[in-house]
């Protein structure tokens, strides 16, 4: 009789269970805490009027360098972009999303009045009678970093300026609100949040991981955000205006740019050829790549010979590897972190006569495309490191082309 007991006990608990793990697979899925920083888009009530519709033409008006250059930006697209409008889409396009894409209460066609759930992931929704469908197209704008509280905030502050203005902190702190996306609750399990750098500059400093788990600088001024992608504007350097750019992963140019890599050929111990393929990060204080784990490096090192013909190969993909249900759990990475050189050797036949290196950037991994169907018009990968080297002969040693 006890042993019934005990089997129905166990049955029932594998049942429990079994539902339990059924439901963390069919429930729509949050991948971060929506912290008091971005729960609500930001109030531009009791503005003055020197500032008008808030329309970054009208900031353009005295401030042209900046207007210029923030017209190029992702951030100008950062609702428009069609990557993420298919991508919120298939997420069930929630509110929470706009909070950083178009951060401003009159970019959102709905006020947030509060919240169903503790998580606040169902906010209570009115319609907003100030909500501005043009202002709404120009996604992360000017007042979307600078406006706080009906000041426009800035390094250095100004008495001259026709509207109230302040000064930040610290420049960094107006990065922290989006690009941090912590994740810290009981069914996630990872130390890095994922779509936030913080974290990442923190471990790539050797700093020990806290009791929860996870990684946290110091102070703002470390993060070097500002001082990355915002570098002085030539001629400023006396009062540092920073240029309005923010590029970064979509740029190839700035990718390449934290990229180290050298191609290399040399005798090992027993006097066989041997290639040498080194990557490096030393130009990012983030991993990299960074941003969401879709970002992925690849790698495809390979020795042909005379012909063209392939005789040797190795490829290899750097990447953030997430399991994200039943649970959130980080399985692995093997992204380059700051200083850390990653080597690549092949050894080489003895008709081996050139040897190819070639590293790829991908925005986004192609099975996430197919499962939400976007069709880009634009490449989604690009080329940050391509060298070529020629091999005469044992004798006659090597001679390096190509371009990086």
């Amino acid at each position: 009789m006890k042993s019934r007991r005990s089997t129905v006990v166990l049955s029932a608990t594998l049942a429990l269970l079994a539902v339990f793990l059924g439901w963390r697979f069919l429930r729509p899925m949050s991948i971060f805490v929506v912290s008091a920083a971005f729960e609500r888009p930001i109030e531009s009530g009791g503005i003055s009027p020197a500032l008008g519709n808030l329309h970054a033409a009208e900031c353009g008006g005295c401030h042209q360098e900046e207007y210029r250059e923030w017209s190029t930006t992702i951030h100008r697209r950062a609702w428009t972009d069609a990557y993420y409008q298919v991508d919120w889409a298939f997420d069930g396009r929630q509110q929470v999303c706009k909070n950083c894409h178009i951060p401003l209460d009159r970019q959102q066609e709905d006020r947030v009045l509060g919240f169903r759930d503790s998580d606040k992931l169902q906010p209570v929704l009115a319609r907003n009678p100030d909500f501005d469908a043009a202002l709404q197209q120009e996604g992360v704008t000017c007042a979307g970093c600078h406006l706080r509280d009906g000041k426009i905030l800035g390094p250095r502050g100004s008495e001259s300026a026709p509207h109230p203005t302040g000064k930040f902190a610290d420049p960094n702190e107006m990065c922290l609100r989006c690009h941090v996306v912590q994740g810290k609750r009981w069914d996630t399990f990872y130390r890095m949040p994922p779509c936030g750098t913080t974290a990442e500059i923190a471990a790539g400093q050797g700093r020990p991981a806290g009791s929860s788990g996870e990684y946290r600088v110091r102070d703002l001024a470390e993060l070097g955000c500002v001082q990355c992608h915002m570098p002085v504007r030539e001629g400023t350097e006396s009062h540092a205006a920073r240029r309005h750019l923010w590029r970064g992963g979509h740029d190839p140019a700035m990718v390449r740019s934290a990229l180290t890599a050298s191609l290399s050929e040399s005798l090992d111990a027993g006097g066989g050829r041997v290639a040498e393929l080194v990557l490096a990060n030393t130009g990012a204080a983030h991993f990299l790549p960074t941003g969401t784990p879709d970002r992925h490096l690849t790698v495809r090192f390979r020795a042909l010979d005379a012909g063209g013909l392939v005789i040797g190969e190795k490829t290899d993909t750097l990447e953030r590897t997430v399991m994200w249900r039943p649970f959130i759990v980080d399985l692995w990475d093997t992204r380059l972190p700051r200083g850390a050189p990653r080597h690549y050797r092949l050894a080489l036949p003895s008709n081996a006569r050139t040897v190819e290196a070639q590293v790829r950037y991908h925005l986004l991994a192609e099975s996430r495309r197919k499962r939400i169907r976007y069709a880009p018009d634009e490449p989604i990968s690009f080329v940050i490191f391509d060298k070529r080297l020629d091999i005469q002969s044992p004798a006659e040693g090597s001679i390096e082309r190509g371009t990086r």
